[in-house]
């Protein structure tokens, strides 16, 4: 196995440190095939932000993919999905996920509800191990990156993997120009 490398960031086999991970994320690797090419590395929790991380690490945005959580109703039916972008673009909610999910608006979850819900802080929520009725979107485009970085579920750490593993994580539908 050839752990996924990036920049300065000191990676370690995840199967090995779950401790660095949310309980959710932690059951789901526990049981992915796709784990044993995941890394991950500890961060400084106050950089956990996206462009915060990326500048302190000397990280090109183009390595990051940002999970955003919306939501939208349908005959009274709620439809929550996970939006994966490459964190150089952004989710297209007022188009693409909105047809995607078939609802007439769609709009990002209540923070207080998505990290409750998910089991992760906010800032750190990764399309690995969240709820089973949420549907996880993931743009075609994040496929490509050779070492996402994504969230772990924490603050504190970020998993490194290699882009084309998150079409096989659970739930996962790839789906194309998803962000703009």
């Amino acid at each position: 196995m050839s752990l996924p490398h990036l920049g300065s960031l000191t990676s370690l086999p995840v199967l090995d440190h779950l401790g660095l991970v949310a309980e959710p994320v932690a059951a789901m690797l526990r049981s992915w095939r796709g784990a044993e090419d995941v890394a991950v590395v500890e961060i400084d929790p106050a950089l956990a932000d996206t462009a915060a991380m990326s500048e302190a690490y000397d990280l090109p945005m183009s390595v990051g993919a940002n999970c955003v959580v919306v939501a939208g109703r349908r005959d009274g039916v709620e439809r929550v999905a996970a939006c994966v972008v490459r964190a150089d673009t952004r989710a297209d909610v007022n188009n693409l996920v909105k047809r995607t999910l078939d609802v007439r608006k769609a709009s990002f979850l209540a923070m207080d509800r998505a990290v409750e819900e998910s089991g992760m802080e906010y800032g750190g929520i990764t399309p690995l191990g969240l709820p089973g009725p949420w549907r996880v979107l993931v743009d075609s485009r994040v496929l490509d990156i050779e070492v996402a970085v994504i969230g772990s579920g924490v603050r504190r750490s970020k998993l490194l993997v290699p882009g084309h593993l998150l079409a096989d994580a659970p739930g996962a539908e790839v789906v194309e120009g998803l962000a703009s």
